[in-house]
């Protein structure tokens, strides 16, 4: 039974047994409609019995109400009996009347202003029970006007002797001080003189009242970092002190208590650097000797670590050494925001906590670790981190992946480490890389001229050894179409040479066409390399020009499409088939982005302004052709030239004289773009 139902049923000692019938037939009703009947009944006789005066049954019929209250029906009507109730003489009328005073007033009705007085009158009442219900009524529901008329009763009974009532008191004077903030003086001296008090509840009271007190006034807080030292020796009791029932929770010594300490502590210490050095040894030993496998022990830890972060003393920060990496994750995730090198000196222990069994545990320590990377430690952190991904967990691969592309683009040494570094994640992890990474990629690449040959016989050799990672085999045919030549030359001297021929490289490319595990954005990669080829190689142009036949009857509507737009530069268009092949410009990372095989990669236009050479097959080519620009489908249907077809066209009709042609290239992520508008065509 509820706390609250439980009160009103033992509160009302003879009648009590009507009480419970009404609950039981309630919680027999079998519908809303038929509680909504009982409930007004009920509510009918309880007016009834309100009306006939003091008959001894007021009580009663106001604990009744009480759990009508509670079932959320409407029980205003016995606020004026709960003030008569307060008024009695007699405790247990008094009892259910604070409650109901509690439950059913706030400080914007009326009727709460009725009981100041009655309130006034308990506070000095011979019985210590009757007391502490004014006292818990008034922290409830006080309202300004009645905080002003009852503190300096809440100040006298700060200083009773007896403990139970000093303990309700001090929460009250905490309530009191948040509705009239202009009466926290009147509490600063006797909450002084409680903290040497041994009771643990006033204690607790006491430290919770000067937190408040500190919070509100800065002189206050000047002069309560005098009781540092008193502070101190209170929570070295608790931590030192022998088990104790009475306030022990899971073996730790009134971890409610500690937990207050701690936090006044860190009040007092912050910008002060002589409360900070009089508890550094006290965080120092509760750090040390707190168990931090129970609930209890984490609590007390957590606010352990968050005074150590907070105070001014520099020897404080190295506490958090000795305290469970598992536990302070967390909260050195957010101090290495503000303060990098406090958190730097930890280093060896976080990425310890990478090969932690919890996978909780692991992500904290990578999200830390990935925070903790700067351009001094770029090499070492980063070779944690990619040993770290080669075996994390399936579900931080991802989170791996993109934090190690973060840190490489933003402190990267060089541009071939920052290659290399990606290359690894692709081939550990490509499957679980974002879909911007291969744009990314290639725009780095494209930007290290120096290093193309380098990448190309990098990228062909692990796709030779596995096309599955497809974010992978992406970027390696992209490299092989554009710089595909190099390839075939087998001289570079940042690697082993490796003598590779035409046959080879159309063979990978093959592989990944016919592959079940290529995607339709990888398959449109590896089609659009092979097209590149056709001017970079010389023996197997027939091959390229097969290879692109076949799938103009594929399935795959893109590729398709890409294969009767090669088509017809390989026929009817082959004069313009070097011009438009030309490699790729060095591509903008600053223009809008794209993801891969959705929208078109953004390029760089070469400077137009200089006319180039054109060929002669260009001028000799009608310039009504240029507007006709149209393929067949295996079917029959006309196809309006789009991809590189529509790029194709459009150069022809800026140009009608054709006294110079831009330098075109095809970009290698438009393959979904005009989708819907070519399928009504085919």
């Amino acid at each position: 039974m509820p706390l609250s139902i439980s009160l009103i049923t033992e509160t009302v000692m003879t009648p009590s047994v009507r009480l419970q019938e009404m609950i039981r037939v309630i919680r027999s009703a079998r519908t809303q409609g038929e509680e909504r009947g009982i409930i007004q009944r009920e509510c009918a006789d309880i007016r009834a019995q309100f009306r006939q005066g003091d008959n001894g049954e007021r009580s009663h019929s106001l604990a009744k109400l009480l759990y009508v209250h509670m079932l959320g029906y409407p029980a205003h009507f016995g606020q004026m009996e709960c003030v008569r109730l307060i008024a009695s003489p007699r405790y247990s009328e008094k009892r259910i009347g604070y409650l109901g005073a509690m439950m059913l007033l706030d400080e914007k009705q009326d009727a709460s202003l009725l009981i100041t007085n009655s309130i006034k009158n308990d506070l000095s009442h011979s019985s210590q029970y009757v007391q502490s219900l004014a006292l818990c009524t008034l922290a409830c529901m006080g309202s300004a006007e009645m905080c002003r008329d009852l503190a300096p009763e809440i100040e006298r009974l700060l200083r009773a002797s007896n403990s139970y009532i000093k303990k309700k008191a001090t929460l009250c004077a905490v309530h009191i001080i948040k509705k009239v903030p202009e009466l926290a003086e009147l509490f600063t001296p006797s909450a002084r003189t409680l903290l040497s008090e041994k009771n643990h509840g006033v204690l607790h009271g006491a430290v919770v009242l000067i937190t408040e007190l500190c919070k509100r006034n800065p002189d206050t807080l000047d002069q309560f970092r005098k009781a540092v030292p008193e502070l101190v020796q209170i929570m070295k009791g608790l931590v030192t002190s022998s088990y104790s029932p009475e306030h022990n929770v899971a073996g730790i010594s009134d971890p409610f208590l500690q937990v207050r300490i701690l936090r006044l502590l860190r009040i007092l210490g912050h910008n002060n650097d002589t409360a900070s050095d009089a508890m550094n040894d006290l965080l120092a030993q509760v750090a040390t000797n707190t168990d931090s496998s129970k609930t209890a022990g984490s609590a007390v830890l957590y606010e352990t670590v968050l005074t150590i972060m907070d105070i001014n003393s520099e020897s404080g920060l190295r506490v958090a050494g000795n305290i469970n990496c598992k536990f302070i994750f967390t909260t050195l995730t957010t101090i290495v925001q503000t303060d990098h090198n406090a958190v730097q000196r930890h280093r060896g222990t976080i990425v310890d906590c990478l090969k932690d069994q919890d996978t909780s545990v692991k992500r904290r320590a990578l999200e830390l670790s990935l925070a903790l990377v700067s351009a001094v430690n770029i090499r070492s952190m980063m070779k944690e981190l990619l040993i770290f991904l080669s075996f994390c967990p399936p579900e931080l691969r991802s989170q791996t992946a993109s934090g190690i592309f973060n840190a490489a683009e933003r402190y990267s040494p060089s541009k071939r480490w920052h290659i290399d570094t990606i290359l690894h994640v692709l081939t550990t992890a490509g499957g679980d890389v974002r879909d911007e990474t291969v744009p990314n990629l290639i725009q780095l690449i494209t930007t290290a001229s120096e290093l193309h040959c380098y990448t190309v016989h990098k990228l062909y050799r692990a796709l030779v050894k596995d096309i599955a990672q497809q974010s992978l085999v992406q970027v390696a045919c992209w490299c092989i179409g554009e710089y595909g030549d190099l390839l075939l030359k087998g001289e570079c001297e940042e690697i082993e040479p490796m003598q590779v021929t035409e046959d080879d490289v159309l063979d990978a490319l093959e592989t990944v066409l016919q592959s079940h595990m290529s995607s339709p954005a990888t398959r449109g990669f590896a089609l659009t390399a092979t097209m590149k080829l056709s001017t970079r190689i010389t023996d197997n142009v027939d091959r390229i020009r097969s290879i692109v036949s076949i799938y103009g009857s594929c399935i795959d509507l893109e590729l398709q499409q890409r294969a009767v737009e090669y088509n017809a530069l390989f026929k009817k268009y082959d004069h313009m088939r070097a011009a438009v092949l030309e490699r790729m410009p060095v591509m903008d990372k600053n223009l809008p982005g794209h993801t891969n095989g959705d929208t078109p990669g953004e390029i760089k236009e070469p400077d137009t302004s200089k006319p180039k050479p054109v060929e002669a097959g260009l001028l000799s080519e009608p310039a009504s052709q240029s507007v006709q620009l149209q393929m067949k489908a295996p079917s029959g249907n006309v196809i309006p030239a789009h991809g590189l077809g529509q790029v194709t066209q459009t150069v022809l009709l800026n140009n009608p004289n054709k006294a110079s042609l831009p330098s075109t290239k095809i970009t290698y992520l438009n393959f979904n773009q005009h989708i819907d508008e070519t399928r009504s065509y085919i």
